[in-house]
């Protein structure tokens, strides 16, 4: 397995894979439950600079030229700026009073969607890229990583301690009870 930058041509390939994690988020950005409009929606700011979902914010794991695996990840106190082109089209399309908390801040880098293919899930590919992350951001550059997972998600709770992860606060986001983890040389 490959862990690499993501490129403008992968958005395709990771909107479903990182809609794994955040359909829910998602349906609540465009007031609908709907599969094919939010996959289309994550699309959408994939494919685009400069937005906190951009291809410019994601790495993937691929094997045998297949993308099986992509995490987007931000510096925290970009948040506001990557958001702001979400916002202003979620209030155009789709809900004119959308104002989502941020969900990170300054003094961490953000894991803001992981997510592994289906046919590839229980692989340990999930891990994989996360261990990937704190090598790049922990151990070599020395920054803080943070991510909050849901609080009925006690798996993923489980392997972000197992990794080194600590809790370090709760946040709500979209009505969501989260809790904030970081992990830091």
């Amino acid at each position: 397995m490959n862990i690499r930058k993501a490129e403008k041509k992968d958005a395709e390939k990771i909107a479903p894979i990182l809609l794994l994690a955040m359909e829910d988020i998602i349906y609540k950005f465009i007031a609908k439950e709907d599969y094919a409009s939010a996959k289309d929606f994550l699309q959408h700011f994939i494919e685009r600079e400069n937005n906190q979902y951009s291809y410019q914010n994601c790495f993937v794991a691929e094997e045998n030229n297949e993308i099986i695996g992509a995490v987007n990840i931000y510096k925290g106190g970009d948040i506001e700026e990557l958001r702001n082109p979400i916002i202003e089209y979620v209030r155009k399309h789709y809900n004119p009073e959308f104002d989502p908390e941020f969900e990170t801040r300054e003094g961490e880098y953000y894991i803001d969607s992981l997510g592994v293919n289906p046919k590839y899930q229980g692989k340990g590919i999930g891990s994989q890229l996360l261990q990937f992350l704190i090598d790049k951001y922990v151990h070599k550059n020395k920054e803080v990583l943070g991510l909050l997972v849901e609080e009925d998600n006690p798996s993923a709770k489980k392997l972000y301690l197992k990794l080194g992860f600590k809790v370090v606060g709760s946040k709500t986001l979209v009505k969501k009870n989260l809790v904030h983890l970081q992990i830091k040389n």
